[in-house]
């Protein structure tokens, strides 16, 4: 039991106590200036040793033992059916005629005073698939460009793009854009820095993408990607009916199901984009060919079993040796 912040004793103390008078033949008076403590107090941690032992000196709960105006049990039965009805506690409470303080109390105490307890959350709809290449994903994340002036306010604190001068405001350098292509089963990464997300930057993207997963013996049946105007071209359909690829659509405002490539690409930002200061936007995008080698062969994946994609890749198709 959590013992009163201005307690004086403790178990220990008042065993020392008791060992004190009834072993060292300490009168009550000369052990209780020694604990602190009032001869009153004393006596009491006595009796109880004698009526009781070592469990004697532990405290005792303060709540009371009967509470005769608590809600009853049959009361509070019905306050949980009505809320498992999504009713409010106002509604409940003109219901049962109660008072609304109370129908609050009794709800909170029963863990029901928040709407999300009523129902379970949804379970997470997770799948992965057991052959390299069954499925790609496929994203896209807009950077901004490093100006001139070097890193901004979330590496060094300031703001510097919101000085105006002029019409336009300082710093203002545009955008780049990172493709990303991650396989489903051993989340193995491919990504590239490039100056646009149009249909024909897309398609190029996707057949260097492909030709990197084919070096590590991977052929891709399919691919997922959202609803960008890139992936919808007509430029993009015809590259992948070519290449006999069938492409698959999340759905519309639901990110999640593009899961892994949005994993992916929020590992991407903490870890290279934003995880180390770089002088241009050049030196950032020279910097991530050699990072996405430590993601797929060094770093260890949470969902790998700790771990990289490189191993799962070896495990999924018995193949033997390095690929760094």
């Amino acid at each position: 039991m959590k013992l009163h912040g201005n307690a004086r004793t403790c178990p220990n103390s008042r065993r020392l106590l008791v060992d004190r008078v009834c072993d060292q033949s300490w009168s009550v008076t000369a052990a209780a200036q020694a604990a602190g403590i009032s001869e009153r107090t004393a006596y009491r941690w006595l009796a109880r040793w004698r009526e009781q032992g070592l469990e004697g000196l532990s405290d005792r709960s303060s709540a009371p033992r009967h509470i005769p105006h608590r809600t009853p049990a049959d009361r509070v039965q019905a306050i949980a059916a009505l809320r498992r009805l999504h009713m409010t506690a106002a509604e409940i409470a003109e219901v049962l005629a109660m008072a609304l303080s109370t129908v609050s109390a009794v709800l909170k105490r029963i863990g029901l005073g928040k709407r999300s307890r009523l129902s379970p959350p949804e379970p997470a709809n997770r799948y992965e698939r057991k052959r390299p290449g069954e499925l790609v994903h496929l994203d896209i994340k807009k950077l901004g460009r490093i100006s001139v002036r070097g890193a901004g306010h979330r590496v060094n604190g300031h703001r510097g793009s919101q000085f105006k001068v002029g019409p336009k405001r300082l710093g203002a350098t545009g955008w780049e854009f990172v493709h990303v292509a991650v396989d489903d089963a051993t989340r193995l990464a491919y990504a590239e820095v490039l100056s646009d997300e149009r249909g024909a930057t897309a398609t190029a993207f996707l057949k260097r993408a492909l030709a990197w997963f084919e070096s590590f013996g991977i052929t891709v049946e399919r691919v997922l990607s959202d609803n960008g105007a890139c992936y919808r071209s007509k430029q993009h359909a015809l590259a992948l009916a070519e290449l006999g690829i069938r492409h698959l659509f999340t759905r519309p405002y639901r990110p999640r199901t593009n899961g892994k490539a949005e994993r992916f690409i929020q590992t991407l930002t903490n870890r290279w984009a934003y995880g180390a200061i770089y002088g241009s936007s050049a030196e950032r995008t020279a910097a991530l060919p050699g990072w996405l080698t430590h993601y797929n062969f060094r770093r260890p994946h949470g969902s790998l079993g700790h771990k990289p994609p490189g191993a799962r890749l070896r495990e999924l198709t018995n193949v033997a040796g390095n690929y760094i």
